[in-house]
């Protein structure tokens, strides 16, 4: 990852060792790699593949945070607090045009086809957040939200490594599935976190999706148990926008039973992911897989 900027702006490879100095959990690599060990795949391609599947996601969380005004990421700075939207702007293009030049390496054209469509869902799905999603009420719309905005990402890294595997369709399937699970259990787990986690560990304010207007897992299941709560009432027509009510609100669904009603959400899709294992033969990389599954759920950040 860090190579990519060797021959460009300095300014662009000092942007790149912020971002990979920032660390982060590389969930999604580590998946890309336990997959493609378990089946076969030659590591050159699994090296391209994880590094290109790790700088998408960087490129999108810099363009992110660069909308959201985040000016924190994982206790650092961000790129946006430090550098104009446009040098932001075109960091963020960098990346994604450096992570399709990696995932181009794997000289796989189906992967590739499979990247930029991941792409796309990610981007169509920020694009509805923003314009179609603000106070809306909706399992709905929240389960395709989740699905573009993380479980696609995961969904793809799972697929391409066994893709470029010597395996078959079926077992290539099973992957994508076991991908899309572990993905709708992240963001599930994520925003959980938004309602129960510590503000430090977080790194934002608690309940900062519904001071946004996004109605996540938890407030869902608050409102449907709590219709005629007046902060709830007022989602739909902006009340969102009033910080007093919307932190009385987030008191409220913190002491209710709501975050364990969607952390057992999180925990059936972690079964699935699980059950979709049982097909392949026991080795190290199974066993792996099977607790970074058991760890989506058990994280604190």
């Amino acid at each position: 990852m860090r190579s990519q900027a060797e021959e460009s702006h300095p300014d662009l490879r000092a942007a790149l060792d912020h971002l990979l100095a920032a660390g982060g959990k590389r969930v999604r690599p580590t998946l890309c790699l336990l997959v493609g060990n378990m089946l076969g795949a030659p590591l050159e391609k699994l090296i391209c593949l994880g590094a290109a599947v790790e700088l998408l996601h960087t490129a999108t969380l810099v363009h992110d945070d660069l909308i959201d005004g985040a000016l924190l990421r994982r206790g650092m700075p961000t790129l946006n607090a430090r550098w104009s939207p446009p040098a932001t702007v075109l960091t963020g293009d960098f990346l994604f045009a450096r992570a399709a030049k990696l995932a181009a390496e794997t000289n796989h054209l189906p992967l590739m086809k499979l990247f930029s469509e991941t792409l796309a869902t990610i981007v169509n799905g920020e694009l509805t957040q923003m314009f179609g999603s603000r106070g809306l009420i909706s399992r709905d719309n929240y389960y395709k939200r989740i699905y573009a905005k993380t479980a696609s990402l995961f969904e793809m890294t799972s697929k391409a490594s066994a893709m470029v595997s010597p395996t078959d369709e079926f077992t290539v399937e099973t992957m994508r599935d076991f991908g899309y699970q572990l993905g709708m259990a992240f963001q599930i787990v994520d925003d959980i976190l938004d309602f129960s986690g510590e503000q430090s560990a977080v790194g934002k304010p608690l309940g900062s999706d519904l001071l946004n207007g996004l109605i996540t897992l938890p407030a869902i299941y608050f409102a449907e148990h709590n219709p005629e709560d007046p902060d709830v009432a007022s989602l739909p027509n902006g009340g969102w926008t009033n910080v007093e009510n919307m932190a009385r609100l987030v008191d409220n669904i913190r002491a209710s039973s709501c975050t364990k009603k969607a952390m057992i959400e999180a925990e059936g899709h972690i079964e699935r992911a699980l059950s979709m294992l049982e097909s392949l033969e026991p080795c190290p990389e199974r066993d792996a897989l099977e607790s970074l599954a058991k760890y989506i759920i058990d994280r604190k950040i």
